[in-house]
């Protein structure tokens, strides 16, 4: 992967996130592959650990999720049920090439960056909560492969000590995820302005990690300077799954593309602009005329000549210029007023 990579590609640029919604169907999972590049997502992302990865097997009152949309499962019941195998990794990722569509994934651990190594996976995603797990960091970083970070729960510092521990450890490209840790997200849960301020101090592409069933939330994350988006989701009409309640399930993906690519539309470039459309409405303005009819000799007068409706004649702000200069010829009541006039 060749340096630049986040100002080189086609933005608004969207990640359909899989996580757990494969349900642990191999078959499903290539479903999802293909549902996300039909439905105009620029990549796939994919979710590489064992459960061993990120917990232990323990059912101590911390061990369990006490709120939410997966309230008292276990943190290794809720990771076994959602890990993606890693033997699946390998014919996942050469179907997503085969239809077209970029693939990487979010590693856990070191064992799980060796195998996505193996498989020249092209860019490595850092999930929010594993923003201090310095270990892990190190390891993406010496792979020198971009990497996007999601930024949920953090502080500045906290950003600030990551991205400089990546790039002390050989990360050359990062983009950071402006993200919110909530399943799903609430509309109050959001400070967009951060995405503001992250772009400022970081200098960098910033991006939105959506977990909001607001489609609003995306649009105006955009406007702000947001370049990337991750969004999960699901098939088309899909019931069940671990993510379902915060996923785009078929058909959405495009609209939420769609969406967003009209908003960069509206939103324009970064220069004072006045589309062809509406120029053509230049002729509504005002321009001198006649109001009298003048004869030739005769003086224009604020009596006889008046800026009014449409753009025919000689530009209202010549109005003063041509107060007492004297008509060439005779000008009927009505007419507009040109230079040859005077």
């Amino acid at each position: 992967m060749k340096d630049n990579f986040f100002r080189k590609i086609k933005k608004p640029f969207l990640v359909a996130e899989i996580s757990a919604n494969h349900n642990g169907s191999f078959k499903s999972a290539k479903k999802l592959i293909y549902t996300a590049k039909r439905n105009g997502a620029d990549a796939v992302k994919l979710q590489t650990y064992k459960p061993s990865s990120i917990t232990i097997k323990s059912s101590r009152p911390e061990f369990k999720i006490k709120n939410g949309i997966w309230k008292n499962q276990t943190l290794w019941d809720l990771f076994d049920k959602g890990k993606t195998p890693f033997e699946w990794h390998k014919q996942l990722f050469k179907y997503a090439k085969k239809i077209g569509i970029l693939c990487f994934s979010s590693p856990f651990d070191s064992e799980a960056v060796d195998l996505l190594e193996s498989i020249n996976c092209p860019i490595y995603k850092l999930s929010s909560f594993e923003i201090t797990d310095f270990s892990l960091i190190k390891k993406i970083s010496k792979t020198k492969k971009p990497i996007i970070i999601s930024t949920g729960l953090s502080t500045i510092p906290e950003i600030q000590k990551t991205i400089n521990f990546a790039r002390k450890n050989g990360a050359k490209e990062i983009a950071l995820l402006y993200c919110v840790s909530n399943y799903p997200a609430k509309d109050s849960d959001f400070n967009l302005k951060n995405i503001t301020l992250l772009k400022k101090k970081f200098k960098c592409e910033i991006g939105l990690s959506d977990h909001s069933n607001n489609l609003n939330i995306a649009k105006i994350a955009l406007a702000l300077g947001a370049t990337i988006f991750e969004k999960h989701i699901a098939l088309d009409k899909q019931k069940l799954g671990l993510d379902i309640d915060f996923s785009l399930k078929g058909k959405e993906i495009k609209k939420y593309k769609d969406e967003l690519i009209k908003t960069q539309i509206i939103l324009g470039k970064n220069k004072f602009v006045r589309k062809k459309n509406e120029l053509k409405n230049l002729i509504f303005r005002r321009s001198i005329y006649s109001i009298q009819n003048i004869k030739k000799g005769e003086k224009f007068t604020e009596k006889n000549i008046k800026s009014i409706r449409p753009s025919a004649g000689l530009d209202p702000t010549l109005f003063f210029n041509i107060l007492n200069k004297k008509a060439k010829l005779n000008i009927k009541s009505g007419c507009p007023i040109f230079k040859k006039y005077f």
